[in-house]
């Protein structure tokens, strides 16, 4: 496994290392010590399983803040999709820059998505499956979100949006969740 760092502090890259032979390949794609001396959230306490009919298909933008923070470590196993994700750790350098990164079940490399940052993808192909792993349940008190389409983050999709729940699409402009964001509903665990 080989760990890539993004241009943001925080989010990676997790790269597969093949070994094949004539039955095929192994491939480690998590290991507790190696995130942990990388400095990353290790802890795996649910998964997830997301299949999306169309491309284009929309999904974020989603975070959840303490007490009830999590990492995710994303992985597209059938089709291709962009995953993105926006630094909304207070006191960051990074706050509201965004990273994107391509996932391909062809590649079969993951996202690592650090506490703090609100992550979505959207789909590039029809019939696209997602895993995620993630350190923490889903706790809907803990939930926050921010529109895919805010101008004010100025995250380019590489397709027009096809399809969106009607919750994601109705998710606060940064305008009117920025307060609630820096007020320190974030709380002192997502400090940069």
């Amino acid at each position: 496994m080989k760990i890539v760092p993004t241009r943001l502090p925080g989010p990676v890259l997790v790269e597969i290392e093949p070994r094949a032979d004539e039955r095929g390949f192994f491939a480690r794609t998590f290991c507790k010590e190696e995130f942990e001396a990388a400095g990353l959230e290790p802890a795996v306490d649910q998964c997830n399983l997301s299949f999306n009919h169309r491309r284009g298909t929309l999904r974020g933008m989603h975070l959840q803040v303490a007490p009830h923070p999590e990492a995710k470590l994303v992985r597209c196993t059938r089709g291709a999709i962009v995953d993105t994700v926006v630094d909304l750790r207070e006191g960051s350098p990074t706050w509201l820059q965004h990273v994107q990164v391509t996932l391909t079940a062809e590649d079969r490399h993951a996202f690592y998505v650090p506490p703090y940052f609100a992550h979505g993808y959207q789909t590039l192909v029809d019939d696209t499956e997602v895993v995620y792993q993630v350190s923490g349940t889903y706790t809907p008190e803990a939930e926050r979100g921010l529109r895919h389409d805010d101008p004010a983050l100025g995250i380019e999709w590489p397709v027009e949006v096809g399809c969106i729940s009607a919750k994601d699409a109705s998710w606060p402009l940064l305008a009117d969740a920025e307060a609630s964001l820096r007020s320190g509903a974030l709380a002192e665990g997502a400090r940069a």
